[in-house]
Order: C-alpha cells, then sequence, then structure tokens
C-alpha cells in the first residue's frame, strides 16, 4: 500500500459521494443511500483505488482497483471499519458480499452466516448467531424440549388482527413464540411495538413475545447494493431471511410450525409467504397461512390504522385495535407518533 492514503468520504457533499459512486460502477456496484460512513484509499494523484462503507454494524459497498489487489488492501479496510464500528460501540459486524468474495472475508474472520444462489451473509465480532440464539433462550426462559410454533410481526402498530393470528397460533401449539421485528424503521418505534405486543398477549400464557434481534427481517438480510434487478434482489432477501430463520431458529428453538397471516393487499408480503411455504418444510417445519380477521368488508391491517390516523378518524381506529394499543395511542408518546403520521 506504498503511496496510497486512506480518507475519509465527507457524505455530505454531494461531489465526493458521485466521486465514490462512480467508481463503484466499474464494479457493477452503487453506493447505498443508508451509508453512515465510507472511506476511500487514494493514491499520489488523487485517484481513488479503493473503497468501502458501512451503515451502523453492516460492512457494504467494498471495491478494489485490480492493480493494487494482493496487497493486504482488504485486510487494511476491513480493519479500519471494525475499528470505526468499535468506536460506535458495535462488537459485532456483517457483511453481504457476492459468493466469490466469500474466501476472502473468510481469511480474515468472518464467519459464513448463510448463502443463497446470489449472495451471502457472513459475521465478526464478539459472538455469533449460535450464541445469540443460545442468549435468548436463557433471558426468556425459552423450554428447547418443547415443540413451538412461531410467528413474527412488525406490528406497526399491533392490531385486533395482529392478536386474531396469535390467538390461532396458541390455540394450535404448547407454546408460541411471537419475534417482533426489531429494527426502527417504522413509525412506531420498536420498544413501543415490542411492549404494545407483550400487554396485549398477556392473558395468552404459552406465549412468549421475543425482539426479533438482528437476524430477522432487518437490514442484514437484505442485499441491495449488489443486486440491481429488483426481482433478484427481493429473491435473495426472501431465500436469506427464510433461510435463516429455517436452519437456526426452528432448530435451536424447536420450532415445528411457522404461522403467517394471508396477504390480500400487498404483493411482495403475498410472495414472502409464498417462499416461506417452500422453504420452511426443509428444516422439517409446517408453513400454516391464516386468514385474517375481518372489520366489515376489509381485512384488519396497521396500514389502515395509521390510514385512520392520517385522515384522523381516531374512533374508527379503537375499534379494530387492542386495549394496550389503544392506551398507547393516548399516552404522550403515542401523540407523538400519531403527529409524525399525520405529518406525512
Amino acid at each position: 500500500m506504498q503511496d496510497l492514503i486512506i480518507q475519509r468520504v465527507d457524505l455530505e457533499s454531494r461531489k465526493e459521494r458521485e466521486e465514490v459512486d462512480n467508481f463503484l460502477k466499474k464494479f457493477d456496484l452503487c453506493l447505498d443511500d443508508d451509508v453512515d460512513y465510507t472511506i476511500a484509499l487514494r493514491d499520489i494523484d488523487k485517484n481513488i483505488k479503493a473503497t468501502c462503507s458501512k451503515s451502523r454494524n453492516i460492512f457494504k459497498c467494498f471495491a478494489v482497483s485490480e492493480d493494487i489487489r494482493g496487497e493486504n488492501v482488504t485486510s487494511s479496510l476491513v480493519s479500519h471499519l471494525i475499528d470505526k464500528s468499535f468506536e460506535g460501540h458495535f462488537f459485532h459486524d456483517f457483511i453481504f458480499t457476492k459468493l466469490n468474495k466469500v474466501d476472502i472475508f473468510k481469511s480474515l474472520n468472518f464467519k459464513m452466516v448463510y448463502e443463497v444462489e446470489d449472495a451471502a451473509l457472513l459475521e465478526y465480532g464478539i459472538y455469533d448467531i449460535n450464541q445469540a440464539l443460545d442468549y435468548i433462550a436463557l433471558k426468556y426462559s425459552v423450554d428447547t424440549s418443547t415443540p413451538k410454533g412461531a410467528l413474527v410481526m412488525n406490528c406497526n402498530p399491533f392490531t385486533e388482527g395482529h392478536r386474531f393470528l396469535v390467538e390461532k397460533a396458541a390455540a394450535n401449539c404448547p407454546q408460541v413464540l411471537l419475534f417482533i421485528v426489531q429494527e426502527d424503521r417504522s413509525v412506531f418505534p420498536f420498544e413501543c411495538r415490542y411492549d404494545i405486543a407483550k400487554k396485549a398477549t398477556n392473558d395468552l400464557k404459552n406465549v412468549i413475545v421475543i425482539p426479533g434481534g438482528e437476524y430477522i427481517i432487518s437490514s442484514v438480510t437484505f442485499p441491495s447494493y449488489f443486486i440491481k434487478e429488483e426481482n433478484i434482489r427481493l429473491k435473495a432477501y426472501e431465500d436469506m431471511d427464510c433461510g435463516i430463520f429455517g436452519k437456526y431458529f426452528c432448530s435451536k428453538f424447536n420450532i415445528v410450525k411457522r404461522f403467517a397471516g394471508q396477504e390480500p393487499y400487498c404483493k411482495i408480503t403475498n410472495m414472502y409467504n409464498k417462499r416461506l411455504k417452500e422453504i420452511m418444510p426443509k428444516y422439517g417445519v409446517q408453513f400454516i397461512e391464516i386468514e385474517r380477521k375481518k372489520y366489515g368488508d376489509e381485512y384488519i391491517s396497521a396500514s389502515k390504522v395509521r390510514e385512520l390516523i392520517r385522515k384522523g378518524n381516531i374512533e374508527e381506529v379503537k375499534k379494530i385495535v387492542p386495549e394496550a394499543t389503544w392506551e398507547f395511542l393516548n399516552s404522550y408518546e403515542g401523540k407523538k407518533v400519531i403527529g409524525k403520521i399525520r405529518e406525512n
């Protein structure tokens, strides 16, 4: 790396972002919108010879010019990102990469989590996925000897429709694990969604509500910067997310049934359910799709609740959400969320 200098890219500068993006395009890559830190390796003429970025603890957008490969460039870039991630109090990192790059990151002590046809997910840090699930089992007193059902929900917010699905699962299994998507990309913050779900299902004694963590429906399991075709990217995401759940979650927690509500409105969610139906049996898990609960002529959905809030029809909301959600909406935090919804 003689005469090469690592420099931080000013992501607020349109010129510097475009410079990195143009470099990445040479490798059929792009600079993701969500990156929060980017570095570039420059030669003495200030030309970019390599670059990499991160979004929180997800490493991405790696590219190295062919003429400097083999000079431990990737190792230096990765070490720099790990140090920066550590500064941000992240002690566990991920890299989503093409299959032909897997060995490079394995040589840098990254561990394979899961691979599909077009992508692979690797991790590095003070724990791995098996240790993370062991911790969940211990913290939430999950008896792994008992066959279980499972649901994964976002609950943005929790509705009577969600409650209906959980009741159906609870009636069909000795124990049910309800995983709440943890990534905060919803208008209702995760802590609120999780707390409401616990309160709304508290009477169902065989249901355990658990944070979804980093491995369930999050940006970690969504390849974007190197898979440009939307249909291929979506399939990779579905295969990755379903496969991780089947291989790790189901085997670790003795999950034998995965439940989901039928999706009459959202095409993407409907396709995801179809992938679950195909992939879950590969791990000895039965996928059960349940018709959603209706109010009047419409299926109850979280999007319907948000629509009613946006229109100011709060009294209509009360008819399709449980008491726990209604109490939250009337709280100080809930009124702030209502304000955000009405602003959009």
